[in-house]
């Protein structure tokens, strides 16, 4: 195996090695080998982030990828992570921000218009819900797969427009 010589170079690729393993603890203690957060640069801080969100500790992956988000602004999913993370600490509100920042990079991204609708049917907004899933199924029907078993979209579910966007024939 190479092992990178520069030593920040290799916590980086254990980090890396230890996420593709579920080995998260492993790659966070790379990752901290590499000093503090704030000196970090974006591949180690996207990673730190990264792992922090799959460890479930979304409040610090929130911090992490707020500073990862300003050093690659133009990164959908940063912005996707920072959204899902939001969700789950309850700021749904900010996790429609950080999807908004997606979306005005990559307008026609399926992925990115499905969540919003999750979100805003999350905060019980029906129309703007139910705006973005009929986007995201437009840009991308096999979305329409995905909406019977989606929880976050249980506000709208009895909504004649959703019961036409999950039952209509692709």
């Amino acid at each position: 195996m190479n092992v990178p010589r520069h030593p920040s170079r290799r916590f980086i690729a254990e980090a890396e090695g230890y996420l593709e393993l579920g080995m998260v603890d492993h790659a966070l203690h790379s990752l901290e080998q590499l000093g503090k957060t704030e000196t970090l640069e974006f591949r180690p801080l996207h990673l730190k982030g990264k792992a922090l969100r799959i460890a479930g500790r979304y409040a610090e992956a929130v911090v992490v990828l707020c500073r990862t988000a300003t050093l690659a602004p133009k990164n959908i999913y940063v912005w996707l992570a920072l959204g899902w993370s939001y969700k789950r600490i309850e700021r749904v509100d900010l996790a429609i921000q950080s999807l908004g920042e997606a979306l005005a990079i990559e307008p026609s991204n399926a992925l990115i218009h499905y969540n919003l609708a999750c979100y805003w049917s999350l905060l019980g907004n029906k129309h703007q819900a139910l705006q973005y899933l009929a986007t995201a199924i437009d840009i991308e029907s096999h979305y329409r797969d995905f909406i019977k078993k989606e929880s976050d979209l249980d506000s709208i579910r009895t909504d004649p427009q959703f019961l036409t966007l999950s039952s209509a024939i692709a």
